[in-house]
């Protein structure tokens, strides 16, 4: 649930997820490492819309392989390639040619593969046509298990109409690893369809439920499934099949504790005896960015040109809306940095590091914080 995680975070909806990879990894890294911490056995890179058609909205589409080469890290568990849909129409529903898609999937898939992931991972996918050309594409870019997850309806079939038994058919035929379901839905209707996949295939089953269906209160979205209530369907999936198991949207820390505990009190016997080979993944230091790419502040102090810089003290409670808002404003107003008070009238306030993180996150204009070493 890396979308809702970093929602949760502060992230504005409005933001490119993916490229936070490359200007906050830190953010990314700590959604990771709570999931590690929880027990999970493989983690998904921040890479679900890292293709070239969805960067574009962003102005992003010559970061595609930098987005995707710096989301792959972790020595001692198994990382995933996420890989979403395009977000464009194919033929015959769209403008964009079968082969073109392939070529765009197959751009981020291969610097998905160069940097070492050992299973990609194909989700959310609702027209049948679009995975099988990611999961061609994935063949292109290297030998790496292959997993696809389609997205469906309460009813079982996906958002234009394909039937579980007819996807999970084909899917077998086409040669991915695993066929599987993942978001829209909670974990009930995931079973229902997973029950009818079962019964036309032999390949092992994926599962990644939403954590429910979203529920919108005060604007946000709120996910209402218990993590002991999905525990209890994880349970039920293994028993229909299901060898790789957790959790899409809304699917907490807490979720995936509950799931993995519920998973390894079944003492499910291995179905037979069977090998992985996992490639060593080699650190790739990445070249350091010039001073004055780093940030218009720091452009400026290049250049020689006079910056402009505001200062913020941090509010004496606990809500910093004032200190955004202000910040936004004076963002708008061409000042190129914030500068972040600590310990000001030496009066009890909030953290300047807390408020230097929100108005970064928020505002997204660049901080200057002081830090006191008498701590």
């Amino acid at each position: 649930a890396m979308g809702t995680m970093l929602y949760a975070k502060g992230i504005s909806l409005n933001r490119c997820y993916d490229e936070l990879n490359l200007t906050q990894p830190q953010l990314v890294k700590e959604v990771h490492l709570a999931y590690v911490k929880a027990g999970a056995e493989v983690i998904e890179t921040n890479t679900f819309g890292a293709t070239r058609t969805r960067l574009e909205k962003f102005d992003l589409a010559d970061k595609v392989r930098d987005i995707n080469l710096t989301a792959v890290a972790g020595e001692d568990l198994y990382v995933a390639g996420a890989v979403g849909p395009l977000g464009v129409r194919l033929e015959p529903l769209g403008p964009t040619s079968l082969d073109e898609a392939r070529l765009v999937f197959r751009e981020q898939m291969t610097a998905l593969v160069e940097a070492g992931v050992d299973v990609i991972i194909i989700e959310t996918m609702s027209d049948l046509n679009e995975a099988h050309q990611a999961l061609l594409a994935a063949r292109d870019a290297g030998n790496v298990p292959a997993v696809v997850q389609m997205t469906i309806q309460e009813d079982g079939a996906t958002p234009i109409g394909t039937l579980p038994e007819d996807f999970a058919r084909q899917l077998d035929e086409w040669g991915a690893d695993l066929v599987g379901l993942n978001c829209s839905v909670g974990p009930a209707a995931i079973l229902e369809a997973l029950e009818r996949m079962a019964a036309v295939t032999g390949k092992k089953l994926a599962a990644q439920p939403n954590a429910g269906m979203p529920r919108t209160v005060d604007g946000r979205s709120i996910y209402l499934c218990s993590p002991e209530y999905m525990a209890s369907y994880a349970r039920r999936f293994i028993q229909t099949g299901v060898r790789l198991v957790g959790g899409c949207c809304g699917t907490t820390p807490e979720h995936i504790r509950a799931i993995k505990t519920a998973v390894r009190a079944l003492n499910i016997p291995p179905s037979g005896k069977i090998s992985v080979e996992v490639g060593a993944r080699m650190a790739r230091p990445l070249d350091p960015k010039p001073v004055e790419q780093r940030s218009r502040f720091a452009e400026k102090l290049v250049r020689g040109e006079f910056p402009v810089v505001a200062e913020i003290v941090p509010p004496k409670g606990a809500d910093a809306t004032k200190e955004i808002e202000g910040a936004r404003y004076l963002l708008g107003e061409g000042v190129d940095a914030v500068n972040i008070p600590d310990g000001s009238g030496a009066s009890a306030r909030m953290s300047a590091l807390t408020v230097a993180a929100l108005l970064q996150q928020q505002a997204g204009i660049e901080v200057i914080l002081h830090y006191s070493s008498r701590d």
